[in-house]
């Protein structure tokens, strides 16, 4: 039986990796914080801190032929792995599409937007490494930059997988969260700034649990794109989220950014090319629609925590109602 060991086995990546791992047969161990936060069929939770280089050491034992790292945010990071993968077959870092920099230097978390004039191949040139503060803006993309440069040095057969924006059951935040409060409050109108038409490419957990098995059967260092086949401007997220909950609402196509901002709106569209990971025999679970209906029925049956400083932002029903209220004079 092939064995793997999953590094933040216990979040929305990991799950969906372990998950799609024991059904095919696979010996999984998982690491984190809270055993309580593995469900059933995930897998084996294996206690070990992530920045405790003897304590993941002791967590891959004899060795495993896959090891799965999902929250390597920098160099450092990366570095404790480093004595790990003479003892690995086949070793997989979740990293980002944060990464990429546009011809002047934007990037997805810069304030001026990015444009890379079309899909995003893994050629794409990426921001320079660093070790300033991983979860400030300007410092998650370089800091995973720095982690992968880390890994893909070493030799080893390393595949680094660049997802673009997760959801699926257990997400943090969950983004469609956005629309599905809206549809729980009744709401007469959806609206969508800049007619709806931005787009930032959308990534299934569960399709990125199926790439990682295929970088698993062929080890091999390597970069790939991670995302669903489709990629769903925001008008038809929000679309889609109505119909599986079997609600309607009137669309109000704002023009600009005054009302009806949402996650996926972008200036210029973020879409990931994923050539290279369908030749690697990359085949996804499905598409948007079909992989996020899970979380849109987690989201309104378990009605998990909601960060509300995240989503303020995106939610303003007193300025939607004036300007229904105005547009009927």
């Amino acid at each position: 039986m092939s064995r793997a060991l999953i590094l933040g086995g216990t979040g929305l990546v990991g799950r969906a990796t372990a998950r799609r791992l024991v059904a095919a047969g696979w010996d999984v161990d998982v690491t984190g914080r809270d055993p309580a936060h593995l469900p059933a069929g995930a897998g084996r939770f294996v206690a070990a801190d992530r920045h405790d280089g003897a304590a993941l050491a002791s967590a891959l034992g004899d060795g495993a032929d896959l090891l799965v790292d999902c929250i390597a945010y920098t160099g450092a990071d990366a570095k404790l792995l480093l004595p790990l993968l003479p003892h690995v077959t086949s070793t997989v870092l979740i990293s980002s599409k944060a990464v990429y920099a546009d011809a002047h230097g934007n990037h997805s978390n810069s304030d001026v937007a990015p444009d890379f004039g079309g899909p995003i191949h893994e050629t794409q040139p990426t921001l320079a490494p660093s070790d300033i503060d991983y979860r400030s803006r300007e410092g998650y993309g370089p800091n995973k930059v720095a982690a992968e440069r880390v890994l893909l040095d070493s030799g080893a057969p390393v595949t680094v997988l660049r997802p673009s924006k997760i959801h699926g059951e257990g997400a943090s935040p969950a983004r469609e969260w956005v629309f599905v409060k809206r549809v729980l409050d009744r709401r007469p109108a959806v609206f969508l700034a800049r007619r709806g038409i931005g787009t930032d490419h959308t990534t299934a957990a569960a399709n990125i649990a199926a790439l990682v098995e295929v970088a698993a059967a062929k080890p091999g260092a390597r970069i790939l794109n991670s995302a669903d086949p489709d990629a769903p401007n925001g008008r038809e997220i929000a679309h889609v989220v109505a119909q599986h909950l079997g609600h309607t609402w009137e669309e109000v196509l704002i023009e600009d950014d005054s009302l009806g901002d949402h996650p996926w709106n972008r200036e210029h569209p973020v879409v990931l090319d994923l050539t290279a990971a369908g030749e690697l025999g990359y085949v996804p679970v499905g598409d948007y629609a079909a992989t996020v209906a899970a979380e849109i029925d987690w989201l309104v049956n378990e009605r998990p925590p909601i960060d509300d400083e995240f989503f303020g932002q995106y939610v303003d029903y007193a300025a939607e109602d004036r300007y229904l209220s105005a547009r009927c004079r």
